[in-house]
């Protein structure tokens, strides 16, 4: 008896806890039910509260970009617009100011789709079958792009109806990997005055099957397009161009008008991809030269002559270098395109130009240099020193290497130096944190 006493003590003390903790896990999902609704109220509350001010709440909203995140192209994609032109602003000033004034900068009005030059890079994926876009940051794996609030409208357009022609053509993309495969590249350019159109497809190989049709079928949907380039690079390179060119419709160029000049760009050319805002930066940069109609210029890493051929009207003579040979070639045709005739372009580098120049003891007036993104080199800067213009107009798309190039100009206060007058930062690249900036130098006397 006494066992079966002690079993039904436990039975009853099991259904003792189990009714209790029916009860409470009842209780427990009572309570959640309520969380759930309280928080389903903040969620309302939070939207609400988003809608009226957007500023004053901790909901991250979604990006404008969808792959801005992988893309990496975009630093400023989600800052409003005033907020970039204030941040690099202070950027400028920050690396800048100690030389001398920096003026406030130039924004655009319409700072989207401003990208003249658009290009993409084709891939076969997975699942996703051919793709176009761009490669991850710091990667060779291609992120598919469709729109780009940066690019060119028509020009994405374009790109895509590409892909789909690759699709219906059975035209293979490229394989990094193996080396085999046709499609690797379109590049689109498109001139902002004109609306001229330049394709240019970039193939491992110079033969493109069904080549006609192809065309036929491309500018049969897009009447606009004024040329068709075949680009041939079968080298493993990152580089996107390669040496062959056959043009298969059109021209093999495009002509666009900048600051009242018409420009002959070609597949290879260097040409501002912001034609607005080029426009705003080159009449600084001659405002900052001040010419009267005399003066010797030098246009150094000139490209096209975009810069010269705008100067020209207001100078004696000036002269252009540049080392790559087909912007030289565009450069010499600008000038006849345009009548002018008080131009001379060389091909060569710049520092050894310059050098040139200095041994041969000509004078010089003015120089504009233009360098690339890693700024000038000792060499170009010391024969600047020795020729010794009154002035110089230094454009950078580098802050940082500006800085560094006019700690080697200014001398640090030494006899025959330069001192900075003033520094105007231009918005070429809204929604990035690139910042370009035109600098004039006073040479301070011997």
């Amino acid at each position: 008896m006494t066992d079966y006493k002690n079993y039904s003590n436990k039975d009853n003390n099991n259904r003792d806890n189990h009714r209790n903790n029916q009860k409470d896990n009842h209780r427990n999902q009572k309570d959640n039910h309520r969380d759930h609704k309280d928080n389903h109220r903040d969620q309302k509350d939070n939207h609400r509260n988003y809608k009226d001010n957007p500023n004053k709440n901790n909901i991250k909203k979604p990006s404008l970009c969808e792959v801005s995140k992988k893309c990496g192209g975009c630093q400023y994609i989600d800052l409003p617009y005033k907020e970039q032109l204030a941040r690099k602003q202070r950027q400028a000033e920050k690396l800048l100011k100690k030389f001398g004034r920096v003026k406030p900068i130039i924004g655009m009005e319409n700072p989207s789709h401003y990208r003249n030059k658009v290009h993409a890079v084709f891939d076969f994926q997975r699942g996703k079958g051919i793709v176009s876009g761009i490669y991850k940051e710091r990667s060779h794996i291609v992120v598919p792009v469709n729109n780009c609030m940066l690019e060119d409208e028509k020009a994405d357009q374009i790109i895509l109806s590409i892909r789909e022609l690759a699709k219906s053509f059975k035209i293979k993309t490229y394989n990094e990997d193996t080396g085999y495969g046709l499609l690797r590249h379109v590049l689109v350019r498109v001139g902002h005055t004109t609306g001229q159109i330049m394709v240019v497809l970039v193939l491992g190989s110079p033969i493109l099957p069904s080549k006609k049709n192809f065309v036929s079928e491309l500018c049969k949907l897009y009447p606009e397009i004024t040329t068709i380039v075949i680009n041939v690079n079968n080298k493993r390179t990152s580089m996107v161009l390669g040496d062959k060119e056959q043009v298969i419709y059109g021209k093999g160029y495009i002509e666009d008008v900048l600051c009242g000049r018409t420009f002959k760009i070609s597949p290879k050319s260097f040409y501002q991809v912001n034609a607005v805002q080029t426009e705003a930066l080159y009449h600084k940069a001659v405002e900052y030269a001040q010419l009267s109609g005399k003066e010797t210029v030098v246009d150094a890493y000139c490209g096209i002559g975009t810069i010269a051929l705008t100067a020209a009207g207001q100078a004696g003579k000036v002269i252009g270098v540049e080392l790559n040979r087909d912007a030289v070639r565009d450069a010499v045709a600008n000038a006849r395109i345009n009548q002018i005739q008080n131009t001379d372009f060389y091909q060569n580098d710049a520092g050894r130009f310059m050098r040139q120049l200095a041994e041969a003891e000509e004078k010089v007036d003015v120089v504009f240099m233009d360098p690339p993104r890693n700024g000038s080199t000792e060499e170009f800067m010391d024969a600047l020193l020795r020729l010794y213009p009154e002035r110089v107009v230094y454009i950078s798309c580098n802050p940082e290497t500006l800085a560094r190039d006019l700690e080697y100009l200014t001398g640090k206060g030494q006899k025959g130096k330069y001192r900075v007058m003033e520094i105007t930062p231009v918005d070429m690249f809204p929604y990035t944190d690139n910042i370009e900036n035109v600098c004039l130098l006073q040479r301070s006397g011997r």
